[in-house]
């Protein structure tokens, strides 16, 4: 990263090193106003181009003729005095620091080391040549070594960055898969508990209710059949707290990540018209949606079903899934009663825990009349961000 301020210090630096090195070769001060020129363009060219271009804004379209001027500025310098070779200290950094190119930069070495040696050498004269070519290839040589070093270890570091980047998202998927794990194990722990007490003991609640009853049918008096609309209470009750605790297990029941919406959908109506009798139609095709958002829409789907087998009084109802590119919708219509002025909230944690659940991924919850024909109607609407297949 190129830092605005460090290369503003390092390029009035380099200008008072190399003054200095004029001012100290030379007894009584430098005696060509070249050496004042160079400096002040030097100064005037990085401060009005060369930072401007490069170190602020990183336009590459100007990469090489900023480096082919600051090339011939420190030519020059080396023309009116060898002591401006030394400028070559912010040359050469500026070169590689200001392309993310390695070939770019290795041209712009070779640039720099070019001029500066045509400048050094037209100082000396012919009998310079040789030095001052021998003196460029060493500082070449130098800065292709070092660049190409430091670049190998930045790309390293990147590297590294990268795949530190990758290990601790995989990292936090793994922690997510633990802890969904561990909720869909819980779930599970759960309904087989309710399933296996307290369904099971209400089962024999409505056997023992019937038995009951079977037996006061033969008891006449008024007591027996206050006895007999007692016990016929009861059993009811009991009933009806047994459906609850089976749509609570149908509700806690894990998902299944390998069976697809449409399938899980199909076998909960087809459960649910196993036990009430109630004919549940599905229709529900397209593409494989985020594990989370089939959850979401499957235990709405659940959660409306158990709405439908409380208030509504139907005979049938409808299970409706379109997905596009942007939501997926779920519907769940019936043919009963309707809801009436309930909202959601109003019957139960239920549909309220619809509501909660589909707000934690975007989504929206509809409730009401379905409209013509009677019955209701709970939609919901979750956003999709990327589909991972098509259903069967």
């Amino acid at each position: 990263m190129l830092n605005r301020r460090w290369w503003d210090v390092a390029a009035i630096a380099i200008v008072v090193v190399s003054v200095a090195f004029v001012l100290v070769d030379m007894p009584f001060g430098p005696q060509d106003w070249g050496v004042w020129v160079v400096a002040a363009v030097f100064l005037l060219a990085y401060f009005a181009y060369l930072r401007r271009h490069l170190v602020e804004d990183g336009d590459q379209r100007h990469y090489f003729p900023a480096v082919t001027l600051l090339a011939v500025i420190v030519a020059v310098g080396c023309f009116f005095d060898p002591s401006f070779a030394t400028m070559q200290t912010f040359a050469y950094p500026y070169v590689w620091v200001t392309t993310e190119s390695k070939r770019r930069a290795i041209i712009g070495n070779v640039i720099v080391a070019v001029v500066v040696a045509i400048g050094y050498g037209l100082h000396f004269g012919p009998s310079g040549y040789l030095a001052a070519a021998g003196i460029a290839a060493l500082s070449l040589a130098f800065s292709l070594a070092l660049g190409l070093w430091i670049s190998r270890i930045a790309e390293y570091s990147e590297e590294r960055g990268r795949l530190l980047a990758e290990l601790q998202a995989a990292q936090g998927e793994l922690a997510t898969a633990h802890r969904e794990a561990g909720v869909m194990q819980e779930r599970a722990r759960l309904a087989r508990e309710i399933h296996d007490t307290i369904a099971q003991s209400l089962t024999g609640l409505v056997m023992v209710a019937q038995r009951t009853g079977n037996r006061l049918a033969h008891v006449a008096g008024d007591e027996a059949e206050a006895a007999r609309g007692d016990v016929s209470l009861i059993e009811d009750m009991a009933r009806d707290a047994l459906t609850e605790a089976r749509g609570l297990v149908a509700s806690l029941a894990p998902v299944d990540v390998e069976t697809s919406l449409a399938d899980a959908l199909r076998r909960v109506a087809s459960g649910f018209a196993r036990e009430t009798g109630i004919e549940v139609e599905v229709a529900a095709s397209g593409p494989r949606l985020d594990p989370e958002l089939e959850v979401v829409l499957l235990r709405s789907a659940q959660e409306a079903l158990a709405n439908v087998r409380k208030h509504a009084d139907a005979s049938h109802a409808w299970i409706d899934v379109d997905v596009g590119p942007d939501a997926a919708t779920l519907r769940v219509r019936d043919d009963g009663v309707g809801p009436g002025d309930a909202r959601i909230g109003e019957r139960g944690f239920g549909l309220a825990g619809v509501r909660d659940r589909v707000a934690l991924v975007g989504g929206r919850v509809a409730f009401g009349a379905a409209g013509d024909g009677g019955g209701t109607v709970l939609e919901v609407e979750v956003p999709v961000a990327d589909v991972t297949g098509v259903d069967p």
